[in-house]
Formats: structure tokens, sequence, C-alpha cells
């Protein structure tokens, strides 16, 4: 039997349901072991400046995200937009 459990988070993050800083139910949580290199982990810790769960919380958020960034990047020049960029800057 699988223990999960609803959780409510206020950090950010990319299409995970959570945005800014505004509290969002964001689904169901798994508690995980990771083994991590030490130095990784106390390299992260300091960038965050939060604890061990918020800090692999936000790591795997921003690999999430990369996902849609390649999306966007594959995108990039196949898009056709119907506005010219001369009527965008008279339109200031």
């Amino acid at each position: 039997m699988s223990r999960h459990r609803r959780y409510t988070s206020l950090n950010a993050g990319i299409d995970t349901g959570v945005s800014g800083d505004t509290l969002s139910t964001v689904g169901e949580l798994r508690k995980i072991t990771v083994e991590v290199p030490e130095a990784l982990l106390d390299s992260a810790l300091a960038s965050t400046n939060e604890g061990i769960t918020q800090t692999v919380r936000r790591g795997l958020e921003l690999v999430a995200a990369g996902r849609a960034y390649e999306e966007l990047r594959r995108l990039r020049g196949k898009l056709r937009f119907g506005v010219e960029l001369e009527r965008l800057r008279d339109d200031r």
C-alpha cells in the first residue's frame, strides 16, 4: 500500500500547480530516500538558503521545467504572429 498525502505549498514552481507565493494544493506526496553526494547537497542548500526538502523540490521543479523550455526552443521560428514589429512600436 502506498503512503501518500495531500499537502499545500508556498514554494514557487513551473507547471507544478504552484505559482508565485500563492498557497496551492499540489497533489499527492511520496516519501523517498535519495543518496546524493554531500558536496552537491551542501552546494544546493547554500544556493537556496532553505532546508533539504524545499531544496530537493526546487531542483525537481527545475528539471520538470527544463522539458517545457526545450519544447519552447523547438518552436522558435516556427510560429507566425499576426502583429508587425513597427505597428507595436508605433502603439506606444
